[in-house]
């Protein structure tokens, strides 16, 4: 069972990383080259390609050679659905420190 719990974490781990989120946001719209991610990124050829290393590690991404460009694409489409839960959790969360702060201004308008 400690196994799991670790691979389970390095899984995770892969995901800890704000440009890597980013480089699977832009691969759930199709499949890039590094120089198009570099394009979109803003970021060097070798910075995208630490970030893609770690996440072939993990099989999050796969790739195969087109030529002299390397082709990126999503290896199971789940990873984009575990994405858009985190999205929806994170927004539910906004929602109620929004409504929290809005008590909390109610609250404070009371007593003046």
């Amino acid at each position: 069972m400690e196994r799991i719990h670790n691979l389970k974490a390095e899984f995770f781990k892969a995901l800890a990383h704000p440009t890597r989120v980013r480089i699977i946001e832009l691969l759930r719209h199709g499949e890039r080259c590094v120089c198009e991610l570099m394009e979109e990124l803003e970021l060097e050829q070798p910075n995208i390609s630490q970030h893609l290393a770690v996440l072939r590690k993990q099989d999050i991404v796969e790739a195969t050679k087109d030529g002299l460009r390397v082709i990126y694409r999503i290896k199971d489409p789940r990873i984009i659905t575990l994405l858009d839960l985190a999205g929806e959790i994170i927004a539910r969360e906004i929602a109620e420190t929004m409504a929290l702060m809005q008590g909390v201004k109610q609250s404070i308008g009371n007593l003046e």
